[in-house]
């Protein structure tokens, strides 16, 4: 990648921080919170839905906030990392002084709430620096965006198992880490949060009655399920499933790192090609990757390996092309994108908690149970089923959504 054009790598670090407080948290925190406080799999779904249902509120307006605030959008954006910063801590080390699911849910209110706006205000000020960057200015910067943020998933999906080897509390150390790459992200962003050229609120009416912007969300939605499936059971998949304990940390260490080293290619492919196509080329290679999963068993350790490189590089352009898309959509029909991002970051995250709050009660009810020497045949062809064949399902029903937006509709182009 040549030298970064106008201070890109500062987007690429602040998008390592959000990422770092995404998917990582829903791949760890649950399954901490099981093994270390004995908290049910049905009540960790039920908060975690819970709270998604709270951002059914709650993502809309923070992106009228954020508009609000776009004159001292720096600030608002300082605030909203330290107390993303400050609850992380709390929810990895701390001892929870009520009852855990208690804590566990008072945390991820306070981060997810953090994320969100700090996720919204980001991608809108984006926007606005794509608009002067050119004609591809959204998938350039989409490319050091997502890369950026697919090398932070990366560290933070293993920093608990690499530190679990050399400290007695990997989860305080990675929460004490999180605070350094706060305060890293806040100092190297701050510059780029002006105001100015950016227009007023618009509200949600130009996104929601455009049929592209429409079409787009709808396939954010479809698109990010299986990402939020797969993420929710990856840990379980590997110790139950595969069988290989111990294993969790060098996999999830695969996928991310396929998905950093895909994102730029497909960026470039895009920039060629059309997002359209190779989005399309992306989606079928998932179906692919995640099908070979339906078909292993224990000591299957190799091959899911070539699963988590194939979905891993399908992930690298789910996160590139789709935002860049939509992104590419808003700054034609919408004067203002941060409440569009408001509806984008609602419809993302929204997926992750419907997957925590139907797979993980249907599992434990099947009798699936960690740290078990056997669990019942009928839970682990559940946990397969639920792990590998619903994400095939889902990405069929994105492809079909995908195929009906006409060449160009998500393009960079006038």
């Amino acid at each position: 990648m040549p030298a970064a054009p106008r201070n890109l790598s500062a987007y690429a670090l602040f998008a390592a921080l959000l990422s770092a407080a995404g998917l990582p948290i829903y791949i760890h925190a649950p399954k901490f919170y099981v093994d270390e406080y004995g908290v049910s799999l049905a009540a960790l779904g039920a908060v975690l839905f819970g709270l998604r249902l709270i951002d059914v509120v709650q993502d809309p307006l923070l992106g009228k906030l954020s508009e609000k605030l776009r004159h001292k959008r720096g600030v608002a954006v300082a605030i909203g990392a330290a107390v993303m910063a400050l609850a992380m801590i709390g929810l990895f080390a701390v001892a929870p002084p009520v009852q855990p699911i208690l804590w566990f849910g008072a945390m991820l209110t306070l981060v997810f709430s953090g994320f969100s706006f700090l996720t919204i205000s980001f991608y809108a000020q984006g926007v606005a620096k794509a608009d002067r960057m050119g004609r591809v200015g959204h998938l350039t910067l989409a490319r050091w965006r997502e890369t950026g943020a697919l090398l932070g998933v990366c560290v933070a999906a293993v920093a608990p198992v690499a530190l679990g080897a050399v400290m007695g509390a990997p989860f305080a150390g990675f929460a004490v880490g999180f605070c350094g790459l706060a305060l890293m992200s806040v100092l190297a962003m701050r510059g780029e949060w002006h105001s100015g050229g950016t227009p007023p609120a618009s509200g949600f009416g130009p996104v929601l009655a455009d049929p592209i912007a429409r079409k787009l969300l709808v396939i954010a939605l479809l698109n990010a399920a299986p990402v939020a499936v797969s993420s929710t059971l990856f840990l379980f998949y590997v110790e139950i499933a595969l069988a290989a304990p111990g294993w969790e940390g060098a996999l999830l260490l695969l996928f991310f790192l396929s998905a950093a080293g895909a994102a730029p290619v497909w960026g470039r492919l895009a920039e060629r090609f059309d997002p359209k196509p190779v989005l399309l080329s992306a989606m079928g290679l998932g179906i692919v990757a995640f099908g070979g999963a339906i078909l292993l068993g224990p000591g299957d350790v190799l091959l899911f390996a070539l699963v988590c490189v194939g979905s891993g590089a399908v992930l690298g352009a789910d996160l590139t092309l789709l935002p860049a898309m939509f992104a590419a959509r808003l700054a034609k029909i919408s004067p203002s994108a941060a409440e569009g991002f408001g509806l984008w970051a609602f419809v993302s995250k929204f997926t992750l908690a419907f997957a925590a709050v139907a797979l993980l009660p249907a599992l434990e009810g099947a009798g699936l149970q960690t740290g078990a020497q056997d669990n019942p045949p009928e839970a682990l062809r559940l946990l397969v089923l639920f792990y590998a064949a619903v994400p095939c399902v889902l990405k069929l029903a994105a492809i079909a959504v995908l195929a009906t937006v006409r060449r160009g509709d998500g393009d960079e182009g006038p």
